[in-house]
């Protein structure tokens, strides 16, 4: 069962067990609120084929695993289902506009900022490790100027498989040269969980996020409903790890 961020008696954020460690973040729906844009296109994809669109809250679930699944599932959910052969070229359509809208709506989650910020002051290497491209991330992050808080960007397209496959994990773990045995894996749906516990680290869901199962029950190790309760919820997991 989560526990709740909020620490124990005696237990501090004060850094100690932060230092050298990794935290691997998710991006869409945990450090940004990407839905607007993401729905946005996919809507876009949809009126183009003379199709209504889908609400916020109908299409905000099937983010998370990349374009070509939220696509098709956004069809699917429209009832026009999509033959494989028309799914690349309505991919490909999505990119081109989604690049060009990215960060229209796009923000960071209220406190994100501030959280990454304190975890970096306190000797954390961060990444982000995400289903999104690894080009669309890093324009994304640069948009809302947020890149100079990551030491590595760990896409789609720059792992062997993806969450929830554990060596996305791995990967991003090793591009910012830290160790899979200090880090601890910050995200909001199952594939974050799935991965997270895959590759034995410890897992933090944020409850705001983009998730057809409610984060708590995915049973995440911490269960956090802001982000100010980030770095003391790492520096938890992490002294545990220190100390087991």
């Amino acid at each position: 069962m989560a526990v709740e961020a909020r620490a124990s008696a005696g237990v501090t954020a004060d850094g100690t067990a932060l230092a050298g460690a990794v935290i691997a973040l998710d991006l869409d729906g945990t450090l940004v609120d990407t839905a607007p844009d993401l729905i946005g296109t996919l809507n876009w994809l949809l009126a183009g084929e003379g199709i209504a669109p889908l609400s916020l809250d109908e299409a905000r679930p099937f983010i998370g695993r990349g374009a070509r699944w939220m696509i098709e599932r956004g069809f699917q959910a429209a009832d026009a289902p999509l033959a494989p052969d028309r799914v690349l070229p309505l991919f490909e359509r999505f990119i081109a506009r989604y690049e060009t809208h990215i960060a229209d709506e796009s923000r960071p989650f209220p406190g994100a900022v501030a959280a990454l910020e304190t975890l970096k002051a306190q000797g954390a290497k961060l990444c982000v490790c995400t289903n999104k491209l690894t080009g669309l991330s890093t324009t994304l992050l640069d948009a809302l100027d947020l890149s100079r808080l990551f030491d590595a960007v760990v896409g789609a397209d720059a792992t062997p498989a993806i969450k929830p496959d554990p060596r996305h994990i791995e990967a991003a773990v090793a591009a910012c040269g830290g160790s899979i045995s200090r880090t601890v894996m910050v995200g909001d749906a199952a594939t974050d969980a799935r991965a997270a516990r895959a590759a034995r680290v410890p897992l933090i869901l944020v409850s705001f996020g983009y998730t057809d199962i409610p984060a708590r029950e995915l049973a995440p190790d911490v269960l956090i409903d802001s982000f100010d309760q980030l770095p003391r919820a790492c520096a938890q997991l992490l002294g545990a790890v220190g100390n087991s």
